[in-house]
């Protein structure tokens, strides 16, 4: 696929070794690991102590010790490869599309929280009414619905049956060229679909959570007593109720947060918004195997931080897990 079909045997041969390709799955699987750990073994130059690292791939490598003297352990920038199809690094293509999908992940999980946190409270003061009704309904009709499926129909309506009101275009970036020459422009009406379509399962989620959660804190002693003691129906929810009922939501705002990362690559392709999944669907259409590979390593980082935070956090606002 690199060098055309027209290629002879020999520049094959010669990708294929420059791609390490001609070795054993073993031991180019532990060349991957070794390529990508912070801290590698690597042969160098007795004479001059030069690493025989390729600048452009590891940055400046540090010397930790060497072994037998021709081998070294070293501290260096973690390695991914290089596209097969663009020939650029796997870390600045990742890199250079995680913006877009950082912003489309935090505006989702932003609007899905303050509206799932808000819609949950209602549903709890009002419980069995018919707007909590509708809204157990409609938060088990978005935890069902597939996000590429939700992007489609969601782009449809907005769009294109409905494009001449609401001036949405079914693809965009957050950022696009002017083309009267005004050079790069700010599209914020662009985030608003894909942001909408990524938020709707969190919404559920959330607005459940908070919903069951509440209920649950309200039937507790200590909130008896502040009726009791003629609190304001306001202070008692706010207060005391609400803080005690967000400890489930935390953990679920987090969880989908680092989901988000892996969900928006069906958005990202639908609505065209260049990203980290536009990147990996591309990658997949072109067998580019080091840039998937190195997209899947990274979220996977990601979601293992994050999770981390979550736990600190979870200990910083209840007391309890510290116990």
């Amino acid at each position: 696929m690199m060098v055309g079909q027209r290629a002879d045997e020999a520049t094959v041969e010669a990708i294929r070794h420059e791609l390490g390709l001609n070795e054993p799955v073993v031991k180019q699987y532990l060349g991957y690991l070794n390529n990508l750990s912070p801290l590698s073994y690597h042969t160098y130059n007795q004479e001059n102590v030069l690493f025989y690292l390729d600048r452009e791939k590891y940055g400046t490598p540090g010397i930790l010790f060497s072994l037998k003297g021709k081998w070294a352990v070293v501290l260096k920038a973690p390695y991914m490869g290089k596209s097969f199809q663009s020939r650029k690094s796997v870390s600045s293509i990742i890199l250079g599309a995680l913006p877009n999908s950082l912003v489309l992940a935090f505006v989702s999980i932003l609007v899905g929280t303050i509206l799932g946190i808000l819609l949950g409270i209602f549903a709890a003061i009002w419980k069995d009414s018919l707007f909590d009704r509708l809204a157990l309904f409609f938060s088990a009709l978005g935890m069902s619905l597939p996000s590429f499926f939700a992007a489609i129909i969601i782009g449809w309506v907005f769009a294109y049956l409905l494009s001449d009101l609401t001036g949405l275009n079914l693809t965009g970036n957050l950022y696009e060229v002017d083309d009267l020459g005004g050079g790069i422009r700010l599209v914020l009406k662009n985030l608003i679909l894909p942001s909408l379509t990524l938020a709707i399962r969190p919404l559920s989620v959330i607005m459940q959570l908070s919903r069951n959660s509440l209920l649950d804190v309200l039937s507790q002693d200590y909130i008896r007593t502040a009726w009791a003691k003629g609190l304001s129906f306001t202070r008692i929810i706010y207060k005391h109720a609400l803080r005690n009922a967000l400890n489930p939501v935390i953990t679920a705002v987090s969880g989908w947060f680092a989901s988000l990362m892996a969900g928006v690559i069906f958005v990202e392709y639908i609505f065209g918004w260049k990203g980290l999944g536009f990147v990996i669907v591309n990658a997949l259409n072109n067998y580019d195997f080091p840039l998937v590979l190195g997209s899947v390593v990274f979220i996977s980082v990601i979601f293992v931080i994050i999770n981390i935070l979550v736990d600190i956090a979870y200990a910083i606002i209840d007391p309890r897990v510290r116990k």
